[in-house]
């Protein structure tokens, strides 16, 4: 795996370093082809890449392909930002152009069907050049597979993602239940049915090992550390990920043809009696359960929930929430991902 990698890592640097040797001598980009008959079928024949022969083909072939994918996105970007500020419209969120990939930055290599990769009845992962690969599978896929990538996240942890075809056109099962989510520090989440997730605090665990991989590099050691320490909820905010949990249960539901709101960052949900929809006064982080005036005893983010859950049930909403309805799943790809053990095969 490792040898795979690190192959469609250098054909994807050496495609880069042409293609730019190439603007910068304002010649014409080479083809794909020239591409992947210089750095793939001639370079094996080389001293220094005929190592190259170790990884399969179409993993050399596809990281040429993801390499113009990338400038090609980068192209259509510079082509509607430069429209849009002759109509004086905003641009488009920036796309910029491919970088050089380093050895430890997270890393991907992809088999596609003529790369013959197959599962096993035993339920590994075969793949060309690198053998049978041990799968701990969540669930089974819908279908068979018309690709895999693997994986290597920073973390050192290997991932399959599976291209799949879905039958998206199928009805799915009615459901008459909802739920309110109220994201904390505390915990994690809490739903409105009482329902507890306790924080995974991520960045917490791996702090130690950050720091001591930190003081590989020096100065910014330093800048890490500060990050860290900065303010003091900073580290625990950074741990919750919350961004990045309604970005994924919002595309989810659009998915699969679900609802779903977000309520207002300024919503007083913490503060506000579901009951009687009285707004009380700011609540230190310290106060877990309080008592409103009208007599109803409130856990701190039960309540939360519950009115979060209101907010998004009202055609008008008498809690003064705002609520923002969820998009289509643009450009979600349908992929599952796979952890894998390497083992030997």
């Amino acid at each position: 795996m490792a040898r795979s990698f690190g192959s469609a890592r250098v054909v994807w640097n050496d495609g880069l370093r042409l293609r730019q040797a190439a603007y910068e001598a304002g010649e014409k980009y080479p083809s794909d082809a020239a591409l992947s008959k210089l750095l793939i079928t001639e370079a094996k024949k080389t001293s220094e890449r005929a190592w190259l022969v170790d990884a399969s083909a179409v993993v050399l072939q596809q990281s040429l392909a993801d390499l113009s994918t990338a400038y090609r996105r980068f192209f259509d970007w510079v082509k509607a930002a430069k429209a849009a500020r002759a109509e004086g419209r905003k641009p488009p969120r920036r796309v910029g152009s491919p970088r050089f990939k380093k050895r430890k930055a997270a890393q991907s290599i992809r088999f596609t069907a003529n790369s013959r990769f197959k599962l096993l009845d035993d339920g590994k992962l075969r793949l060309l050049k690198i053998g049978d690969l041990e799968v701990r599978w969540s669930r089974n896929l819908p279908s068979a597979p018309s690709s895999v990538t693997l994986i290597l996240d920073a973390a050192g942890r290997y991932f399959a993602s599976f291209v799949v075809q879905t039958g998206d056109d199928e009805p799915r099962p009615v459901v008459d239940s909802e739920i309110g989510i109220d994201l904390g520090l505390t915990y994690f989440a809490v739903m409105s049915d009482g329902t507890r997730i306790v924080a995974p605090k991520f960045l917490r665990r791996a702090a130690k090992k950050i720091r001591r991989r930190a003081r590989e590099f020096l100065p910014q050691a330093e800048r890490l550390q500060q990050w860290l320490s900065r303010g003091r909820l900073a580290k625990s905010v950074n741990d919750a990920s919350w961004g990045a949990f309604v970005s994924m249960l919002q595309y989810k539901a659009a998915r699969y043809r679900r609802t779903f709101g977000k309520v207002d960052r300024w919503f007083s949900s913490t503060r506000m009696c579901h009951v009687c929809v009285r707004v009380g006064d700011k609540l230190d982080l310290s106060v877990r359960a309080w008592t409103c005036p009208c007599g109803a005893v409130h856990d701190r983010d039960l309540n939360a929930a519950l009115n979060i859950l209101a907010a998004g049930r009202a055609d008008s909403d008498d809690r003064g929430a705002r609520v923002g309805p969820a998009g289509p799943a643009v450009g979600v790809e349908a992929v599952t991902r796979r952890e894998l053990t390497p083992a030997r095969g």
